[in-house]
């Protein structure tokens, strides 16, 4: 876990409050490694800009204001606030299309680019996407304007030189030089995390800024630190230009972002629920449930089976499918591979459209209590709570009136209003099915593997004997 992560925190200058961004780095060979950075320097710095937005902002004291013609002293309309924001960007083409970060433009109702040369000019923006912090911004064409280009974010290693310039605390033209921290840091601020982490110092106004390896190639774009008092510690993140690269280009083409969407719901798979399957560690993303009509549902994709690789790819985890799917144009045709029953199987299947939802729950009938040391009070689903419960007409299952405190269920997360729809892989429609699968799980001395519907969802959860 991070200390305190001001997640985002924009390298924005918000109406005075300084708020921050944070920043990366990449590598470089050993026998490339220059004497010091002033070459690049020089080179690159009239490629990078500051940005000031400004934005108006009409809290609701200041539309009852607004509304009567003079306040309750006689003073007049209240006039908007006016937020202004400072960030950094970097030209990437000679026909003015600038990258930053989403959070540095938001909302802005007035965007401006000021060059080393502190020439200042009005920006409008492309297109933004907040899920990965990126924004496109476009100015007319200065004559002989220097640009960046992008660099290859898979090959630099920790340990690698990189160089930060931006305009922190408003002081354009900044450069900060460190290494590669890490890669592939998922620091939960969105289902696509995958930052360069680097020890430059990135500091307020640094947001959007670029992060260059030791050659001037663009290898990560500055967005978020780690930070308990709201100053650099040296922990900076950066989206890696194979992100930013792809999102950047989508934007100017279209103004949006199209992301893969192959229709599952995906799950860690816990040691408990590994053993419950039969699998071998716990490597992989466990499909919970498949919408139906998705791709996944037409490629052959169940419940219950593990992804383990997608398109050539092993599959770690639940965060590497989303990245990979998401990466993907839909439309695209591609390969995964599946373990099923402990049967490895590639299948082919085309990338979708993304697209995601959500539902809700209750319910009453009389309940069967199943062997005290699991802790469940059991009946079969209530006609009257399906729609409640987010169920499709069609679905069977068991449903969970009570759990015991301090039970086997509680300490696995059951909750009352859950619907048990298998066990150990076994649909299940009355709760003597449940106590049929716990008593030969005990016996074979396994963990039973519960597939449970909650709220709309699914579900899997292992719940292991204790221990005597």
């Amino acid at each position: 876990m991070f200390p305190v992560l001001n997640k985002r925190l924009c390298a924005c200058l918000i109406a005075g409050t300084l708020m921050l961004s944070a920043g990366g780095f990449a590598p470089l060979a050993a026998q490339e490694i220059p004497n010091d950075f002033t070459g690049i320097v020089r080179e690159k710095i009239p490629a990078v800009v500051a940005i000031t937005t400004r934005q108006i902002i009409q809290d609701q004291a200041t539309l009852n204001d607004l509304l009567s013609p003079f306040d309750g002293r006689g003073l007049g309309p209240a006039q908007p606030r006016v937020r202004e924001a400072l960030g950094s960007g970097f030209v990437i083409s000679p026909d003015g299309y600038i990258v930053t970060n989403n959070h540095v433009v938001a909302d802005a109702s007035e965007i401006r680019v000021v060059f080393s040369d502190k020439e200042t000019l009005p920006a409008r923006l492309v297109g933004r996407d907040a899920a990965t912090d990126l924004a496109v911004l476009k100015i007319d064409p200065r004559p002989n304007i220097t640009t960046t280009a992008w660099g290859d974010s898979d090959a630099v290693q920790p340990g690698a030189w990189t160089i930060a310039i931006g305009s922190p605390f408003g002081l354009g033209g900044t450069v900060t030089v460190g290494v590669l921290s890490a890669r592939s840091r998922d620091i939960n601020a969105g289902p696509y995390d995958d930052f360069l982490q680097t020890d430059a110092s990135i500091n307020r106004g640094n947001s959007g800024g670029p992060l260059f390896n030791a050659r001037g190639e663009v290898i990560g774009v500055n967005t978020a630190i780690v930070s308990p008092t709201g100053g650099s510690i040296g922990i900076g993140f950066a989206v890696p230009s194979r992100t930013a690269r792809n999102v950047v280009y989508q934007l100017i083409r279209t103004g949006r972002i199209e992301r893969g969407f192959i229709g599952v719901r995906l799950q860690e798979i816990t040691p408990s629920i590994a053993e419950a399957l039969g699998i071998p560690g716990s490597k992989g993303a466990l499909v919970a449930s498949v919408e139906p009509g998705s791709p996944a549902e037409q490629a052959g994709i169940q419940a219950g089976d593990v992804i383990t690789r997608f398109d050539g790819k092993d599959i770690q985890s639940v965060h590497d499918l989303t990245l990979a799917v998401a990466s993907q144009t839909p439309g695209t045709k591609t390969t995964l591979t599946r373990n099923r029953a402990g049967s490895q199987q590639e299948i082919a299947l085309t990338i979708g459209q993304r697209n995601d939802e959500e539902g809700q729950t209750g319910a009453v009938p009389k309940s069967e209590t199943a062997d005290p040391r699991l802790g469940l009070s059991l009946s079969p689903v209530p006609d009257e709570a399906r729609q409640q419960l987010g169920l499709q007409p069609d679905t069977t299952g068991v449903f969970v009136q009570e759990v015991a405190p301090n039970s086997l269920a509680a300490e696995n997360g059951f909750q009352p209003g859950d619907v048990i729809v298998s066990a150990n892989n076994r649909n299940v429609t009355q709760p003597s099915d449940i106590q049929e699968e716990w008593a030969k799980s005990r016996q074979q001395n396994r963990p039973i593997l519960f597939r449970i519907n909650r709220q709309g969802q699914s579900v899997f959860v292992a719940v292991a004997m204790a221990k005597s």
